[in-house]
């Protein structure tokens, strides 16, 4: 159990470096943008996959997050990561930011899917 938190807490390390990185001038717009898309999810309060849904609802906090850092982590340049991670533990202090935009997002995208699956079935029975 000791492992498991100790790596959340590493992920979640990861991300504030994410975010600053994704901020810093010296890392390429298209890292920016692959960054920010990351950190963007992650800061999400609401999840692509609900999880409530048996197993695939921790799929994304798993697998789709830890791989989306480890890509990111692996394009930014080791001096921009050094000095992200000094601003990353100052901000870990003080709580993360959510991304409502995100969530908004994510929702719009469950109720399209609502609404397909409503239209799929009700001309299934008609």
């Amino acid at each position: 159990m000791e492992k498991i938190k100790a790596w959340a807490k590493n992920l979640k390390r990861q991300i504030f470096i994410l975010y600053f990185a994704c901020r810093d001038e010296r890392v390429p717009w298209y890292v920016k943008v692959f960054t920010a898309c990351v950190v963007a999810y992650a800061f999400s309060p609401i999840d692509l996959i609900p999880d409530f849904i048996p197993i695939l609802g921790y799929l994304d906090d798993v697998i789709i997050i830890p791989l989306g850092i480890m890509f990111a982590l692996k394009m930014i340049r080791k001096d921009v990561i050094s000095d992200c991670e000094v601003r990353a533990d100052e901000m870990i202090k003080n709580g993360k930011p959510k991304n409502w935009l995100v969530a908004s997002l994510i929702i719009l995208i469950w109720i399209v899917f609502i609404l397909w699956l409503i239209l799929k079935v009700y001309h299934l029975f008609n």
